[in-house]
């Protein structure tokens, strides 16, 4: 399973952007997806989730300014991105987990996707 992600780039404060995150190979059952964001000098945070099931959560940071969503069809996660603010600078890494049966188990897994760059100019 390889994570592609994609849509990084170069946004002025309080414009909008949407990254997307693909995910590839012997796909068969996604549980959640997640984005996940890394600011210089600091550690990885969870930005958003969304469940098989629909739940979402967010991060208070970006509450009410973004938006995870997903296409099953596609196996692949976006998060929009509005109002955005210089502090949303960051590399954003998509998560899922997958499921795969392992010995007649079913057991999830984390893929990681490289990692795209956000960055949002004041």
């Amino acid at each position: 399973v390889q994570l592609q992600a994609s849509g990084g780039g170069l946004v002025q404060a309080g414009g909008s952007h949407r990254l997307s995150c693909a995910a590839t190979g012997s796909v068969s059952i996604i549980d959640a997806m997640h984005w996940f964001r890394q600011a210089p000098g600091k550690q990885r945070e969870l930005v958003a989730t969304l469940t098989s099931g629909g739940y979402t959560y967010y991060a208070d940071s970006v509450k009410g300014r973004f938006t995870i969503s997903r296409d099953n069809a596609k196996n692949t996660v976006y998060l929009q991105m509005n109002s955005l603010k210089p502090e949303d600078t960051a590399v954003y890494y998509c998560n899922a987990e997958v499921v795969e049966v392992v010995m007649g188990l079913y057991k999830t897994y984390p893929y990681w996707g490289q990692g795209t760059l956000v960055t949002v100019s004041s």
